[in-house]
This record gives C-alpha cells, structure tokens and sequence, in this order.
C-alpha cells in the first residue's frame, strides 16, 4: 500500500506542476494568440488584486469547517477545468474572465497546500523539505517539458498537459488524509487578538519588506539579463538554476532550521538576499547575473520555511490555514503588486543595476528588522 508521504510527495510533483503552466506559461500563451502586452499587464495585476481577496477568504473557510482536503479537492477541481478551458481561448475579454477565476480559485490553493503539507509532515515525523521539493522539481520538470511540447506541437498542448496533470493532482489529493482540526472553536476575537499583537505585525512586516526584491528578481531578472546582453534562452537557464537550488535546499532544510532558530535563519536569508542582489547590481555579463541565482535556495527556501515554522510557532492551533494564508498573501501577493509596479518603473527610469541596488537595501532593512524581532523574542 502507497503511504500518504509517498502520495504527497506525488501530489506535490504534479501540483507545482500546474503552477509552472499557470505563472510561466500564461504571458506567453497570451502573447501569442495577439494579447497586447499592456493587456496582458492588467490581466497579471487585476489577478494579483483577486488574490489578495480570495486566498484569505478559502482559508478562513478552511478553518471554520475544520477541513482542509475538502475545501483543497472542490477549488482544485474548478481550477483544473477553469486552466484547461482557458488555455483554449483566443479573445482577451474570455480570457481576462478566465485569468480573473484562476485568481479565485487555483491561487488560494497554494496556501491550503502549504498548511496540509506542513501539518501531515509533522504528524507523519517528517521533514517538510523533503516533501515540498517535489514541488520544486515539478516546477522544474514541468518548465521544460511544457516548452519542448510548445514547440514541436504548439500552443493548444498546453491546454492538455494542463488536463492531465491537473487531474493527476486531483487523483492523488483524494488519496491523502485531511490534518486533524483543533478542538478549539474558530472565534474571530482571537484571530483578531493576534494579528494585532506587535510581534505579529513585525513579522508579517519583514516578510513583506523581503518579499518585495524577491518578487521583483522574479519578475525583471529577464529584462535585466536583456540589458546585460543576454536572451531568453539565458533566462530561462536562469529560471532553472533557480528551482535546482530550491529542491537541494528543501531537501536539507530540515537539518538547518531547528526549532527556536526559525528567527536566526530568517535574519541570515534576508542578509543574504541583500548580498546577492548587490553583487546582482554589478554584473557585467549574463553569465554572472545566471550564476548568482544559486543564492535562491540560501535565500528564498531558508526565509521561507523559516517563516512558515516561526509562524506556526505563534498562531492559534485553530486559525493555522489562516495564518498560512496570510504570509503567501504577504509573500506573493502584496509584495508582487509592490515589486512589480515600483521596478517597472525603476527599471524603465534607471535601468537594471539601480534596480537592483535599491532592491539590497530593502532587503537590507529587512535583515535589520529581523534583528529586531528577535530580540523582541529572546
């Protein structure tokens, strides 16, 4: 019999999966079926907006009705349809409808994913890393397998390999056991007592502050590399190296972030994104600005599962989907409005090395903060 870790594991491959055809694929597909560019912005910002709404709104859901499975298995199953038809189409205003659903209910999933893995890993006595790098090469596997599809059979396979994998996903969802609720009611009163509390707020504050440069290589590391005379075979090496680093720091993330260190490792990460986008800053050649996105595992994995286990430190046991919920909105919502608005700007006005200096002082100023949080603790 498969055990629930091995199908996680699985479920993971093929739910990052998704993710790769929806966020890498989605401004191409839309490019090429004569989407102007400046449509296709709106389209990405309008869906961020949604998001922020949406991913709150499931996950408060999730908690009320104690479930996380049940709530995961009925939005994935709408987002699987929703992609498939969406990748069909070729009119903007079908596709802008079809996007803005995506946002409200393929996007809240992934914090409602978070929460079962985190959960389901510590009930079962293992690391969260060495489930959610399945993730990562699932993204990375995907990215590559999508592009040679694209290229030898065209556009319309997207729509099919969104279908298959999508259900794929759906089928080993079904096979997973839902996380056992809290005994304890989902009252409001205490979920408002703790997003008031200053360390609360401090923390959702640093992850803001670190997100913003982080959503903001994401989203101009290809102009940048542009600049510096590169293509966009070279970002898309990029992009590879990138998720590499993210499953071989997943995969030890266990061994680094012990608990009562998650603060530590969340200061060193966000030092160390503030490094590496100032040696970003100075690249002289594509090939440097390629290399130095091995510094996304350092950075992206250890403040990110740093965060999500110093969170769980301190929310209410009832409120956990909740407080998930809210540091992806914070992590990839907010700060992706934020980044990618101001670096649009930036970038146009002064160019990809000022953009990348001003982005290792913001982070800079979130290392400084952490700093602070954790005094606070201690």
């Amino acid at each position: 019999m498969v055990s629930i870790i091995l199908r996680l594991k699985g479920f993971n491959f093929f739910y990052f999966s998704l993710f790769s055809l929806f966020i890498s694929f989605l401004p191409i597909y839309a490019s090429h079926v004569g989407i102007a560019e400046t449509h296709i912005g709106f389209m990405l910002g309008m869906g961020s907006l949604i998001s922020i709404v949406s991913q709150p709104l499931w996950g408060m859901v999730s908690d009320k009705y104690r479930t996380i499975k049940k709530v995961l298995l009925i939005i994935l199953a709408a987002s699987v349809i929703i992609g498939t038809v969406m990748y069909q189409t070729s009119h903007l205003w079908s596709l802008v409808v079809l996007v803005a659903l995506m946002n409200i209910f393929y996007l809240p999933t992934d914090p409602l994913v978070e929460s079962l893995n985190f959960q389901t890993t510590q009930r079962e006595g293992v690391s969260f890393g060495s489930v959610r790098m399945f993730g990562a090469m699932g993204f990375a596997v995907t990215s590559l397998l999508a592009g040679y599809s694209m290229q030898h059979f065209g556009m319309g396979s997207l729509s099919w390999i969104f279908l298959g994998f999508g259900t794929t996903a759906l089928l080993l969802c079904m096979g997973l056991t839902d996380v056992k609720a809290s005994a304890k009611p989902a009252l409001f009163a205490h979920l408002k007592e703790f997003f008031l509390q200053s360390h609360t707020l401090t923390f959702f504050l640093i992850v803001l502050i670190v997100a913003i440069p982080h959503k903001m290589n994401d989203t101009f590391v290809g102009l940048y590399m542009e600049q510096l005379g590169g293509n966009v075979r070279l970002t898309g090496i990029s992009w590879f190296v990138m998720t590499i680093t993210e499953t071989l720091f997943f995969a030890i993330s266990s061994r680094l972030i012990k608990p009562g260190r998650e603060g530590l490792l969340m200061a060193f990460a966000a030092g160390m994104y503030a490094l590496r986008f100032l040696l970003s800053s100075f690249a002289q050649h594509p090939y440097e600005l390629v290399a130095l996105q091995v510094f996304q595992g350092v950075t992206f994995v250890l403040f990110y599962v740093g965060g999500m286990q110093y969170l769980y430190s301190i929310v209410p046991e009832q409120w956990k989907s909740t407080g998930q919920t809210m540091l992806t909105v914070m992590f990839f919502g907010v700060s992706g409005i934020i980044g990618s608005t101001a670096g649009g700007w930036l970038i146009e006005e002064w160019g990809g090395s000022a953009l990348y200096r001003i982005m290792a002082i913001v982070a800079a100023f979130g290392f400084l903060l952490s700093l602070k949080l954790l005094k606070r603790r201690a």
